[in-house]
């Protein structure tokens, strides 16, 4: 029998008003059905495949990339280490500086996790000028056989740029990128098991995730 100690929900809320990342389908749920009048509840559903707490899938950014539905699942569950980077500040850079410190601790873990707290910042202008991980940390991460990234940012690049040099190196790397997420700093816990598990969409350039982080009993 596997014993939880704790479940932290890493994932914001889907509804009409979640943000998306701007050019993006804006999500539309609404009531398709209801008791009174059909006999049972439906709702219906129009979002992105990148709609609200998603991953990436390599084809997001590469043509010849792995879609959605085939994507090595064990990048999407393992062990996470999270990078507490909520000191940075508009549009600033996360660089390799601030990875380096945690050297020992990211060979101990399967995919990394940047805290910016800027989910906090849900529903203003500054939630898109958010801090972003530098191409030189990104390319150190790949070194160290880290092929899964997350961040409560809704870009892991610089949100209204015109280039993505993460995105592209991790699609070249045939790995998983996972953004938009929530709730970093509820994560107390050392060793957090981290489930970004996608739905199964056929052919797609990515899928909302319902992201949480598991603290197993010892």
């Amino acid at each position: 029998m596997i014993k939880l100690r704790k479940i932290v929900d890493l994932s914001l809320k889907l509804n009409s008003d979640t943000p998306i990342y701007p050019g993006d389908p804006k999500p539309n749920i609404s009531i398709a059905t209801t008791i009174e009048n059909d006999g049972y509840n439906l709702f219906n559903l129009h979002l992105g495949s990148q709609t609200g707490s998603h991953i990436d899938a390599p084809y997001h950014f590469d043509n010849q990339g792995t879609t959605v539905d085939s994507i090595d699942l064990t990048l999407c569950f393992g062990t996470g280490f999270v990078i507490d980077v909520s000191h940075k500040t508009s549009n600033e850079e996360i660089t390799l500086e601030d990875i380096l410190p945690h050297a020992n601790k990211i060979d101990n873990c399967n995919m990394v996790l940047f805290k910016t707290c800027w989910d906090k910042k849900k529903g203003t202008k500054e939630f898109f000028e958010h801090p972003y991980l530098s191409k030189t940390g990104a390319e150190y991460l790949l070194s160290k056989g880290i092929k899964t990234l997350a961040i409560d940012t809704i870009n892991l690049d610089k949100t209204g740029g015109s280039s993505f040099p993460v995105h592209e190196l991790y699609a070249k790397a045939n790995g998983i990128i996972a953004e938009n997420l929530a709730n970093f700093s509820d994560i107390t816990f050392e060793n957090p098991v981290i489930s970004i598990l996608p739905l199964n969409l056929e052919g797609c350039d990515g899928s909302p995730v319902r992201a949480v982080a598991i603290q197993l009993s010892e």
